[in-house]
């Protein structure tokens, strides 16, 4: 008898360890994600299965570019996932199927988005949107098919879960996701 309580002792030990330290890097600092839908195909499928990092934006606030997960502003308890293209205080205005963004000279820029979308990909909509201090303008990589800061406005900094560090699933497409240099 003895001995079956020292051993429940030693795997009692070695879960509450275990807790210990997969519980807080579960809750604080990566979380995983299943992609649902097709609004950022071509670069995310649906099944995909993904590792969020949540502590560095902590640290380094998001930049252009970056693929974020977050809490959909018109209902929190939805999760999405878009790519950040509009930066605190730009002004973004999509025309002409195209995004454009004012420097901070005033003078409007087209953005370049061939690191990560087809040459053909065109952006509907007419829109214009100065962001505040603490807002970000998102879009799908799929802008056909996509609910985004066209549809529903800026994306508060508030509801930044975090970013997309790592593809895990499916195995045949592993890897870290790189933001594009523009």
């Amino acid at each position: 008898m003895k001995k079956f309580l020292l051993f429940i002792w030693e795997v009692s030990k070695i879960v509450i360890i275990a807790l210990l330290i997969v519980v807080p890097i579960r809750y604080f600092i990566f979380q995983p994600f299943f992609v649902r839908g097709e609004s950022m195909e071509p670069n995310f499928h649906n099944g995909d299965y993904l590792i969020i990092d949540e502590i560095s934006y902590q640290f380094n606030g998001p930049q252009r570019g970056d693929v974020v997960v977050f809490k959909y502003p018109q209902d929190l308890s939805q999760r999405y996932i878009k790519r950040i293209v509009g930066l605190p205080g730009e002004t973004i205005e999509i025309k002409s199927n195209e995004v454009f963004i004012y420097d901070e000279n005033g003078i409007l820029q087209p953005l370049n988005e061939l690191a990560y979308l087809p040459e053909s990909t065109q952006t509907s909509g007419e829109v214009e949107i100065t962001l505040n201090k603490d807002e970000y303008f998102v879009l799908g990589d799929n802008r056909a098919f996509s609910s985004d800061s066209r549809r529903w406005g800026a994306l508060p900094e508030k509801d930044i879960i975090g970013k997309v560090l790592l593809r895990a699933w499916p195995l045949t497409v592993l890897a870290k996701i790189e933001v594009p240099s523009y």
